[in-house]
């Protein structure tokens, strides 16, 4: 959104700069620190919270802030912001409590975690930018029902997939065209990835070892586009998405089921492989008007009536700060669900699993994340991958196997397990006549 610059430059030259608190300094945290402190005119981020104290202070001193309050409660933290010295603890509640922050920002992968925190921050009254999309895909419906009701914003992040995806639909949407695909480029998909495999690659970027094996197991890709398809009413064409291999993003017109994208009730989401240039995102959208076909094909964007109109990268901590503008100046979310679910994301059993063993969640050794409608989950009592750590096997599971609910003993007294159901009654309850 062009215009935030410009209002972010008023609230600086005004002295009312957007106060922010973060929440988690690990690799992204760090990285968004960075960028607030030093990049970001009208923004102030008054707070950091993390479990592990030090790397919250490590993440202000990283971005040239010298001087923090430790603080334990909220008096403390809000005599701090009052006082304009920024504040580190390791209550991320605090900050959701706190008078003197205007959004929070959650940086966390724990989905029983960024639960509490999101839940937190709707129940005070805040504004919060959610960069966890297995808590969004598990139970952003419910949550943005409960936001909705308390007056206060929450969203998915500008610069992950799902942000910059539904920018991009809707640029696409307001230049006259349909927008039937919603894709994601993805250079690497193994489902068998595990935090052994993935070792290397998350000391280098400073990544935890489950996380980079979500991203390669294709368990975030299944998380990312079940957001889009709750942002937009689109589905799946097929269990898991199709996922062509191409060579450019502009192949993409012509590798997936033209029937499924123009004659079904919405677009999909869905995905190709090893594309140039990624890691991005693409819109295929549709217009057959004459005149408009000439015109795009004068512009080098193809014959049409299908056309591919694409990102070629995201900028997820560079970008999540412009998130919080958007819904603190202008109530915008970036990414937001419609309704109820539309997608959901199954678990599926990486291996052969035994009666007994307890699973140990996204980016585990044990299993992956596969997307299906959500109609389709819930016929078929699909336990979802949100809510698979924890749970303890009734029988054994052999691989590539989708795991039922009837297949597992639910963990006790979790937050994440008690809003999926509140968002199943929410969802499913006849409508009143």
């Amino acid at each position: 959104m062009i215009i935030l610059d410009r209002a972010l430059e008023k609230r600086e030259q005004e002295g009312r700069p957007i106060r922010v608190g973060l929440v988690g300094a690990g690799f992204m945290g760090h990285s968004i620190a960075l960028q607030i402190a030093n990049y970001v005119k009208g923004m102030r981020l008054v707070a950091i919270s993390n479990r592990t104290l030090s790397k919250a202070e490590t993440a202000f001193l990283g971005s040239g802030v010298s001087e923090m309050a430790r603080v334990e409660n909220v008096s403390q933290l809000e005599e701090s912001i009052a006082k304009g010295r920024p504040a580190i603890t390791n209550d991320a509640l605090l900050l959701c409590q706190a008078e003197g922050i205007d959004v929070i920002i959650e940086a966390t992968s724990d989905v029983e975690f960024t639960a509490q925190v999101a839940h937190g921050a709707i129940n005070s009254n805040k504004h919060i930018v959610v960069m966890n999309a297995d808590l969004d895909a598990t139970v952003g419906p419910i949550l943005n029902v409960y936001a909705n009701r308390a007056g206060v914003v929450m969203s998915g992040t500008d610069g992950d997939q799902p942000g910059t995806l539904m920018n991009l639909y809707r640029w696409v949407k307001s230049i006259g065209y349909r927008p039937v695909l919603m894709g994601n480029m993805k250079g690497l998909l193994d489902f068998y990835r595990t935090p052994d495999t993935q070792k290397g690659f998350a000391e280098k970027y400073g990544l935890t070892r489950k996380m980079a094996t979500s991203f390669a197991d294709g368990t975030k890709m299944s998380m990312e586009n079940a957001l889009v398809a709750n942002a937009t009413g689109f589905g799946v064409g097929t269990r898991g998405m199709y996922g062509p291999k191409c060579k450019f993003v502009n192949e993409a017109k012509d590798v997936f089921p033209l029937e499924k994208l123009l004659n079904g009730p919405s677009g999909i989401v869905d995905y190709i492989l090893g594309a140039e240039p990624g890691p991005g995102v693409f819109v295929l959208g549709y217009d057959d008007h004459p005149h408009r076909k000439m015109y795009m094909e004068y512009n080098k964007l193809g014959e049409g009536p299908l056309y591919v109109f694409y990102t070629p990268y995201h900028l997820s901590a560079w970008e999540v700060p412009l998130t919080a503008a958007r819904i603190v100046l202008f109530q915008d979310a970036a990414v937001s669900p419609l309704g109820g679910p539309v997608c959901d994301v199954m678990t599926v059993a990486k291996r052969n699993l035994k009666a007994g063993e307890v699973l140990d969640g996204i980016g585990g050794f044990d299993t992956y994340g596969m997307i299906d409608n959500a109609e389709v989950c819930r016929k078929e009592n699909l336990l979802l991958m949100g809510l698979s750590e924890g749970c303890r096997l009734r029988r054994d599971i052999s691989k590539d196997r989708a795991i039922t609910c009837a297949d597992v003993e639910l963990p006790n007294n979790r937050l994440i397990h008690k809003l999926r159901a509140d968002q199943d009654a929410h969802f499913q309850a006849p409508k009143a006549h």
